[in-house]
């Protein structure tokens, strides 16, 4: 019992002594003194200390996001070199104003008190386990002069469209997809809309894909369509205007605008479900193969992927196997315009988003 206290007042005083023994500096910098609106600006807050500061915690959080500024975490790190411990804090800035920006922050430094100690380590029952003793510290200044630009979007940016050949048989959809790659704001791009007379437009939402770095937020933003007509068609240009950060002046991404000429094929009243003629040789069930082959070939081709799966003859089944809802609205104009119409409509609004539930509502 004796042996144990001595190891406790020792244990204490070691604590003791480390407490009072440990320093700490702080150093904060840049990467840039001048920067565009909207431009990603990083920086860096290091603190070393001279031991492995155990009984040190920090609390240092200028994470902001308003009408003048953003600022988003990057990275958060600690590590012990040479027996020092090293905290790194990597932040991302960006500035949407044109102005004479400071970057200000505080920091509280937290260590252990006597008395936490000595709960701790001798055990006292009085509920305090927690108490710090605060010290504010403020960050060194940095300052960055911010100019204006033309346009919200900044970056290093580039278009790539992919596209069928312009040439498509009637009813059968002719694919079209936008790429914007680069480094940017690609949360700042809206997504793409065509309205084109006569022409049935069928299109996803955009997909990003992209990282926080040092320069910015890096990756790809995309969106798909289909336009399904009965007749020759004009695709129109268009352009996004942003602001080159490599040559710093005004650019445009644009699209060229495409024409496609529809060649003739099935048209839309000879695929509905309505009353026909037939002649006495043939038969009303071969009809109904005949239509079951056509919906099935052009559920097929309505698809950005190609799908190698057997399918069987029945409407219910294609409407089981329709993996989207821009399928299933072309397999309903198709199987019948007239009936299918209120949901179609619906689809189109967006008021029925479920795939399954407009599935449900179609063959039970």
């Amino acid at each position: 019992m004796k042996k144990n206290h001595i190891k406790i007042v020792l244990l204490f005083l070691f604590l003791q002594l480390s407490l009072n023994a440990t320093t700490y500096e702080w150093s904060a910098s840049t990467n840039k003194k001048r920067a565009y609106v909207n431009e990603a600006i990083y920086l860096s807050y290091e603190c070393v200390f001279s031991d492995r500061a155990e009984l040190y915690a920090v609390e240092f959080n200028p994470l902001k996001k308003d009408e003048n500024l953003t600022i988003v975490m990057l990275s958060e790190t600690s590590k012990v070199e040479d027996g020092k411990k090293i905290l790194l804090y990597e932040f991302v800035a960006f500035v949407h104003k044109a102005q004479k920006m400071a970057f200000e922050f505080e920091t509280t430094m937290k260590k252990t008190t006597k008395e936490s100690i000595e709960n701790t380590v001798i055990g006292r029952d009085n509920g305090k386990y927690a108490e710090y003793k605060k010290e504010k510290i403020k960050q060194k200044k940095l300052e960055v002069e911010i100019l204006e630009t033309q346009t919200a979007l900044v970056g290093d940016l580039e278009l790539k469209i992919k596209k069928d050949k312009e040439e498509v048989k009637a009813l059968n959809p002719y694919h079209l997809e936008v790429k914007i790659e680069g480094i940017g704001d690609f949360e700042a791009l809206s997504p793409l809309a065509f309205e084109i007379e006569g022409v049935k437009l069928f299109s996803e939402k955009p997909i990003k894909k992209f990282e926080l770095t040092k320069e910015g937020y890096q990756g790809v933003w995309s969106q798909k369509f289909a336009f399904v007509a009965e007749k020759d068609f004009t695709i129109k240009p268009f352009s996004i205007g942003y602001f080159d950060l490599k040559t710093q002046e005004k650019k445009e991404l644009r699209f060229d605008g495409v024409f496609v000429h529809v060649k003739e094929g099935y048209k839309k009243e000879e695929l509905l479900d309505k009353k026909h003629k037939t002649q006495s040789f043939f038969k009303r069930e071969y009809f109904y193969y005949l239509l079951t082959f056509i919906v099935g070939f052009l559920l097929a081709k309505i698809q950005f992927r190609k799908k190698d799966a057997s399918r069987e003859d029945s409407f219910c089944t294609k409407v089981k196997n329709a993996n989207s809802l821009n399928a299933l609205s072309i397999l309903l104009v198709i199987q019948n315009a007239e009936k299918y119409k209120s949901l179609i409509s619906q689809i189109e609004d967006g008021e029925l988003s479920s795939l399954q539930k407009c599935k449900k509502l179609i063959c039970g």
